[in-house]
């Protein structure tokens, strides 16, 4: 490091970057650290970038991945920046103590947005929070959509998952030298971030690379190769070309990312529908990661850390309206939950009978989130008893109708809600307290695994983050999850009985 407190330098695997100092942290924005994916590298596992000579400037946020933008009805709560440019395999970092021999613990950072959208530019994820606080911050950007997801019969799947590797390689690599521990790295991820985190848990090439997780509103799953086809064919059929990877590297970027948005229009975490995702591919993710976690051994020596807001189905059915639409379809709407859910109709009778004065959106929307999040991340915490925290983040927005949302979280985990993109979703008056407790759990969390509250055992503690001080609630819930787990026995009692007979 140069003695420039204006311009600090730090030397990488692959050359030399001059950061700047932003309020007495050390910021490196869009350092490379895997080659631009693009001409013949298209679809392709991603590889090293090419060394450079001199120092290389590392004072703005790099080149984010292809994507569509977000319709107007989400822009109005989520930012969403687009830096143009091929070059965006690449990272940051916030540390307030560059040089070898500081040894800090380090966050790493998977962004959300559905595996199709988001950014490490994202103002909320501002790291200078986590490095004030004696924690370096690694934001990264990584393949979204048909680039990083699409399954083609001539290309390796998994390329986005297989980028993120390539960033926790890097860290392994080049981290000390920003005074990081490579032996203290935690990966946190928020809604595809975390589905992210949960598949880097399971995929063996991740192993050894880091030892903390945090799941934040995403559990661990595989997606189905069928419907990850069927998006690839229906974009394929838009643009008339061949469903292959070499077709659609030849095809135009920009005509890429219209159909990719067409036929993704109607699918959602509630209605369902084909979507992108990762899938199970024999080589960087041979197992399902749920049943890997759940089941077998792996990452078993990692710590984790999970939780998901109170009411994350509201920034799924609230903006466009979805919401009263879901209430005026009624049983229909329930019937499908059910079928998206796979449960039985006992499973939504004792939904309906818990919360007696709910409509069929409030019960629709809770069912898929136990679906998808509350239930998989139990049977993640019981599968590990004692290394598992978990919580609840419960506090509502001050705009109408999102209540406790998904992504609401994350202004307090970053401690950003002063910023106007926090506000986008929180509105005016989040609680600073609330982001002192929830902000310093995350950094307790990667300083000593222990977030400071009771780790999972038979009680079933959970720590809630809402209005007011945090505290363990024992067993929140239960009961509704037992419904699932009731509902899972009969049914493979009744599949036992038919394939007998």
């Amino acid at each position: 490091m140069t003695a420039d407190r204006t311009k600090p330098v730090v030397s990488t695997v692959y050359g030399a970057v001059s950061g700047r100092y932003e309020n007495g942290i050390a910021v490196f924005r869009g350092i490379p650290y895997a080659a631009p994916p693009f001409g013949p590298l298209r679809f392709r596992p991603p590889v090293p970038p090419e060394p450079w000579d001199g120092v290389r400037d590392a004072g703005s946020f790099g080149p984010t991945a292809p994507k569509p933008p977000y319709s107007e009805a989400f822009a109005q709560y989520l930012s969403d920046p687009a830096i143009p440019g091929d070059d965006c395999l690449n990272l940051n970092v916030w540390t307030p103590e560059p040089g070898p021999g500081a040894r800090l613990p380090v966050l790493v950072w998977l962004h959300g947005g559905a595996l199709t959208r988001g950014s490490s530019a994202v103002p909320v994820y501002d790291g200078a929070t986590f490095a004030r606080d004696g924690v370096v911050c690694v934001s990264v950007n990584y393949r979204l959509g048909v680039e990083g997801y699409g399954l083609f019969p001539d290309a390796p799947a998994n390329a986005g998952l297989r980028d993120q590797i390539a960033a926790l390689e890097w860290v392994r690599a080049s981290i000390s030298a920003f005074g990081g521990d490579p032996d203290r790295v935690t990966v946190a991820g928020q809604s595809a971030g975390a589905i992210s985190t949960g598949a880097l848990l399971a995929a063996p090439r991740a192993r050894g690379l880091f030892r903390r997780a945090v799941l934040q509103s995403g559990a661990p799953e595989a997606a189905d190769r069928d419907k990850v086809r069927r998006m690839v064919r229906r974009m394929a059929a838009r643009l008339r070309i061949p469903a292959t990877a070499e077709s659609f590297a030849a095809a135009d970027r920009a005509q890429l990312l219209r159909a990719q948005a067409e036929v993704g229009r109607f699918s959602s975490p509630v209605l369902g529908g084909p979507a992108f995702g990762i899938v199970v591919d024999g080589d960087v993710l041979p197992h399902d990661p749920l049943d890997a976690l759940v089941d077998g051994d792996a990452a078993r020596d990692v710590d984790l850390m999970m939780g998901w807001t109170r009411d994350e189905y509201r920034l799924w059915l609230v903006p466009g309206g979805l919401l009263e639409r879901v209430d005026r379809l009624g049983a229909v709407a329930l019937a499908g939950a059910r079928a998206r859910c796979h449960c039985g109709n006992e499973v939504v009778r004792g939904y309906r009978a818990a919360r007696p004065d709910a409509g069929a959106a409030e019960t629709v929307g809770q069912l898929v989130t136990d679906h998808l999040l509350r239930v998989p991340l139990h049977r993640v915490a019981d599968a590990r008893p004692g290394s598992s925290y978990v919580y609840e983040f419960a506090w509502p927005s001050t705009l109408p109708g999102l209540g406790a949302c998904h992504a609401l979280e994350l202004g307090f985990v970053f401690d950003s809600g002063d910023s106007p993109d926090s506000r986008k979703l929180a509105g005016d008056g989040a609680p600073q307290a609330l982001a002192d407790a929830m902000h310093g759990a995350w950094v307790r969390f990667a300083e000593s695994g222990d977030p400071g509250w009771r780790a999972w055992d038979a009680t079933h503690p959970v720590q809630v983050f809402g209005e007011g001080e945090p505290y363990v609630a024992y067993g929140p819930r239960d009961a509704e999850f037992d419904l699932w787990k009731a509902d899972v026995t009969m049914r493979g009692m009744r599949t036992r009985r038919l394939v007998r007979r």
